[in-house]
């Protein structure tokens, strides 16, 4: 308790209200979302993940404007910048998602759930790492370079060509097998669910859904370890890192059934995140020197984004001689 409210001290002087209405807010679209129009297990088509991301998009800038009119343009502008580079990060999650639903076969009509309540759990991970980050580099100013350090790092790694795939077997993951070690798993899916109970023993058993939810939980975990960093290397205030992320999370499912086999032409779209992490990185270690305002942040990110959106659809793919 004791270590809980050093956190909640060092965050901004907010009302109580604004935390309990945002988080209101954001529970309800889950239930409407879940409960309204996504009632009937059904595989999401293009136009319907359109729509939602248009409608999650609209929500965010929404919020952002009532920022602007709230707290100042500043706030909006650190709201803004890290929005983005967080919905830009969220690529990788959707390429990995494809990998995971291949490699277990999911059916269409499935994934959503699934990527539901992995959405649910994200954001629950995701609050409590930037509520610990901002208490920790508000109190050790040191740790910026840290975090600056390995986002240049990620970001060159990210640039350089790797021949390494994406390893999704659940005997690798170490969750899993532990999950496995304490709790029986059935052999076989069961459409939707994610527990049964097993007509032999009557034991509430997990199913192989289950263990694909806690993959794309795990994945998470690892994918926020880059991005956290990102956003508070734009912003150190707790509610602005954390709104921005949430709102980017949640567009990240209508984002994996809008651009789910269309990855490739946005094939420049990995250089520009490396650029962007690496200039943050490096914003964030020489920030005691040179200050460089949230506005030239946010011209470098959309410029770069533009630029290398642009490139996969102008510049034409090689094509490999068989």
């Amino acid at each position: 308790m004791p270590e809980l409210l050093a956190i909640v001290d060092t965050l901004p002087p907010l009302p109580w209200w604004a935390w309990v209405g945002f988080f209101s807010f954001i529970t309800a679209m889950l239930a409407i979302d879940l409960g309204v129009f996504q009632r009937d297990a059904h595989e999401v088509k293009l136009k319907e993940a359109l729509g939602w991301c248009a409608i999650w998009v609209t929500l965010a800038l929404s919020f952002n404007a009532l920022i602007w009119f709230w707290r100042g343009a500043q706030p909006a502008q650190e709201f803004l910048a890290s929005y983005i580079v967080e919905l830009c990060l969220s690529v990788d999650n959707v390429f990995v998602f494809i990998l995971v639903f291949a490699y277990f076969k999911v059916a269409p009509k499935y994934q959503h759930r699934v990527l539901f309540w992995g959405i649910v759990g994200a954001v629950v991970m995701r609050a409590a790492f930037i509520l610990v980050g901002v208490s920790v580099i508000n109190r050790f100013d040191w740790v910026l370079y840290i975090f600056g350090a390995f986002l240049v790092y990620t970001g060159i790694k990210m640039a350089l060509p790797s021949k390494d795939e994406v390893d999704v077997d659940p005997n690798h993951n170490v969750a899993v097998r532990l999950f496995r070690r304490f709790f029986p798993v059935t052999d076989k899916s069961h459409g939707g669910d994610f527990f049964i109970k097993s007509k032999e023993t009557g034991k509430l058993m997990a199913t192989p859904l289950f263990i694909v939810l806690i993959v794309i939980e795990t994945t998470d975990l690892v994918f926020a370890l880059d991005s956290i960093p990102a956003v508070l290397a734009i912003t150190r205030d707790g509610f602005i890192a954390l709104t921005s992320n949430i709102f980017a999370i949640l567009g990240l499912r209508s984002l994996y059934f809008a651009i789910n086999g269309i990855m490739k032409l946005f094939r420049y779209l990995k250089i520009g995140l490396a650029l962007i992490l690496t200039f943050i990185g490096v914003k964030m270690l020489i920030e005691a020197w040179i200050h460089l305002s949230i506005t030239v942040s946010l011209t470098v990110i959309a410029s770069v984004l533009t630029a290398s959106v642009l490139a996969s659809v102008l510049i034409p793919e090689e094509k490999k001689e068989k």
